[in-house]
């Protein structure tokens, strides 16, 4: 393949600028050749295209059970997961949307299978390296768009332009519609970019949430839409999946299904692995665990959680090496305007200096008024860093929230990557928690 060439080239020595110059070429190339090997299998499905910065899994994940439920066959390519016809399997790369010759090679499967739409989330990267080339979107979904992955973009705008490349693309293959968050700064950016779109929005957009009722367990709202309403539930909680989920409804309510059909099939998805998961191990106090990593993400998590938590609330969390360094003073600050104590440490830190992306993040907390040592702790060994905070946790009323792993199931470091559930991780220190606790009870 002529992506692989140009990668084994760049391991013997071509600087990395030269690199990105060459890169997306090499991937266009890969991509052309990948279609025509499987014979352009997207264009034997049609495609639902979900972008942006955050929401983009569970928007997916929301529009492919809906249609699912409504019975239609439906395929999802996520963050977390892919599959076809009810049968989803967990997602095992740090990639959001998959190198050309598996995207395809998966096309290909559900056109086999009698797939009529595949909901396909596709990430900025995906769209820059021409890694979908030949993806006929027929429907393109924007959530929203802040600060993230200028280490490869450059700066905003060019991210932004990324993004709405999904857009573009679509109109180049008859796009039926697209669907853009009202709520967003770069909305009209994205809204100008096709000639129909409906727009949703808490705050504003054709299709608004009203009568908001929030819980640790979900919410419910009502949906307008002109004389319209939708009474809908939301099993996973934050005000941020109302927003996602009014882009799904804006979905079904285009492709034709009864408002019934759209408020079962989006109440019915319980559960998105790493997104806002409660972990219960017969603890007293409540963890969450949760993908987000931007200051957006940051922001949107903490203020939907903080309210709800009437104890402290500690937080654990890092931020990815060799990504946007400029948003780790960032996440520190906004952790430390909402959460009681922070614990930094390790996500990702690849062949980063880890000492260096913990004070980083603490130059953040530290501005939020956070005290080293003592509301300020920096725990390098994720593990180790995960059973402090639960020990910090001691009573009911406590929440402990543990960011940026959520799904994936490795961790990289300087060394390689090395196997990682942050759910089964968390259990264990829990069990181990507890039977310490009552040990010390019986002596």
């Amino acid at each position: 393949m002529a992506y692989m060439n140009i990668r084994t080239i760049v391991k013997k020595g071509i600087p990395t600028g030269l690199f990105k110059k060459i890169e997306p070429t090499g991937h266009l190339i890969e991509a052309v050749i990948e279609n025509v090997r499987y014979g352009f299998p997207g264009r034997k499905v049609r495609v639902i295209g979900v972008t942006g910065t955050n929401g983009k899994t569970t928007t997916s994940s929301m529009i492919y059970r809906m249609l699912s439920e409504a019975g239609i066959k439906a395929g999802l390519m996520s963050t977390v997961a892919y599959g076809s016809l009810g049968e989803i399997v967990p997602q095992k790369v740090h990639m959001t949307t998959t190198q050309a010759g598996k995207l395809q090679r998966q096309l290909k499967q559900y056109a086999a299978q009698g797939v009529e739409w595949v909901v396909l989330e596709t990430s900025s990267h995906a769209l820059a390296q021409h890694r979908v080339w030949g993806v006929p979107y027929e429907i393109a979904v924007f959530t929203n768009l802040t600060h993230d992955h200028l280490e490869y973009h450059g700066t905003f705008e060019n991210y932004r332009e990324a993004k709405r490349q999904l857009f573009k693309i679509a109109n180049k293959h008859g796009l039926r519609f697209g669907v853009v968050n009202a709520d967003d700064p770069s909305a009209k950016a994205f809204k100008d970019s096709v000639k129909n779109a409906t727009t949703y929005g808490i705050h504003k957009g054709d299709i608004r949430a009203e009568n908001i009722k929030l819980t640790n367990r979900g919410s419910t709202y009502t949906a307008k839409v002109g004389d319209e309403t939708y009474a809908m539930r939301v099993a996973i909680p934050g005000e941020f999946n109302i927003s996602n989920s009014l882009a799904a409804l804006a979905v079904g309510r285009k492709l034709g299904l009864t408002p019934e059909q759209i408020e079962n099939g989006i109440a019915s998805l319980e559960y998105v692995e790493g997104r806002m998961n409660t972990i219960d191990e017969g603890q007293s106090f409540q963890v969450i665990i949760d993908f987000a990593s931007t200051p957006d993400g940051y922001e949107k998590f903490f203020s939907s959680v903080r309210p709800l938590v009437k104890g402290k609330l500690i937080a654990v969390f890092g931020s990815a090496g060799r990504r946007d360094e400029s948003k780790r003073a960032a996440q520190g600050e906004i952790a430390g305007k909402y959460a009681d104590v922070i614990i930094a440490t390790e996500e990702d830190d690849r062949d980063d200096d880890g000492s260096k992306i913990l004070h980083q993040i603490a130059e953040g907390a530290e501005k939020a008024g956070k005290v080293r040592e003592k509301s300020l702790f920096l725990i390098p060994d994720r593990e180790e860093a995960i059973g402090f905070a639960l020990a910090q946790a001691a009573t009911k009323d406590d929440t402990v929230v543990l960011l940026g792993k959520g799904h994936e199931k490795t961790i990289e470091r300087a060394d390689g990557e090395y196997p990682w559930n942050e759910a089964e991780v968390t259990r264990a220190a829990i069990q181990e928690l507890l039977k310490r606790k009552t040990k010390r009870n019986k002596a």
